[in-house]
């Protein structure tokens, strides 16, 4: 590292040293689209859904995420890594008269990959606050093996398209029923899941749902680097007067990035004019 924001003072040397750290080995990057998934609502939101048509999404967001991970037989150092998304949307629905009134839902996503983590036949024991006491009693010993971890960047999915399916035999992208939401999820709804799980005839609503997500496996690992003394930094602090607050803004730079329109759109398939897949 050739810059510094810090300076050194006399005294102050390189010297090498050894750290722990998460190592990747292996990562990927994928666009998912999710056509005609489910969402479970609350029995609110079915009457609504029973009574109108006029329907769209004010917004979406990832609540949770379950993340799974499981070796590949047969091919060692390779692992399966499953992620579920938990979707919370929120609707407004057109009730009559020039009215409108919001409900949500939980909409879940699954996807699969297959990424190389590597081999490792050690166990790791770390040590614990709880130990350090002399008297402390002895926690069973847990030996697991060195299992690589699954990390996903996710950004929040976009809405591609939203319908009301009038046949619940109808064909829809969905991975489990509402009964396998964690209760941690559905409260944060506005009620109560509804008990209905596409077993009985009636409405319900299919979203479609793009998802940018980048994963990656990795293990902890050591590594010598080489490393500067800590020093006290030249610059001091800055506060800002609470007498004068137009000064502080006029010394605010203007943010040029947000009026920007960034670049060119461009289609999300590839050159060829190939769309890609898209699917469950």
């Amino acid at each position: 590292m050739t810059e510094n924001r810090f300076s050194c003072g006399p005294g102050s040397g390189r010297e090498s040293v050894s750290i722990e750290t998460n190592r990747i080995l292996d990562s990927c990057k994928d666009r998912d689209c999710f056509e005609n998934v489910r969402v479970f609502l609350t029995d609110f939101g079915n009457e609504i859904v029973e009574r109108t048509s006029t329907i769209r999404v004010k917004s979406s967001c990832i609540t949770w995420t379950y993340i799974n991970i499981d070796p590949v037989q047969f091919n060692k150092g390779f692992y399966t890594v499953t992620i579920r998304f938990y979707i919370k949307l929120v609707f407004e629905a057109c009730v009559g008269g020039g009215h409108s009134q919001e409900f949500d839902g939980i909409a879940v996503l699954e996807k699969n990959v297959i990424l190389y983590g590597g081999e490792s036949n050690v166990s790791i024991f770390r040590s614990s606050s709880d130990s350090m006491s002399f008297c402390a009693q002895p926690e069973p010993c847990y030996c697991e093996k060195n299992v690589p971890t699954a990390v996903v960047e996710v950004v929040d999915p976009i809405v591609l398209g939203l319908k009301v399916v009038e046949n619940v035999n109808e064909c829809c992208c969905c991975c489990c029923c509402a009964c396998d939401i964690p209760e941690s999820i559905t409260h944060t709804l506005s009620a109560n899941l509804s008990g209905d799980n596409g077993n009985e005839p009636g409405r319900y609503l299919a979203v479609s749902l793009g998802v940018f997500s980048i994963i990656r496996i990795v293990r902890p690992a050591q590594y010598i680097v080489n490393a500067t003394e800590y020093s006290i930094p030249d610059k001091e602090c800055v506060s800002a007067t609470q007498d004068d607050p137009c000064s502080v803004f006029r010394a605010m730079a203007f943010p040029t990035s947000e009026f920007s329109m960034g670049c060119t759109p461009t289609f999300l398939g590839d050159r060829s004019g190939n769309p890609g897949k898209c699917g469950c």
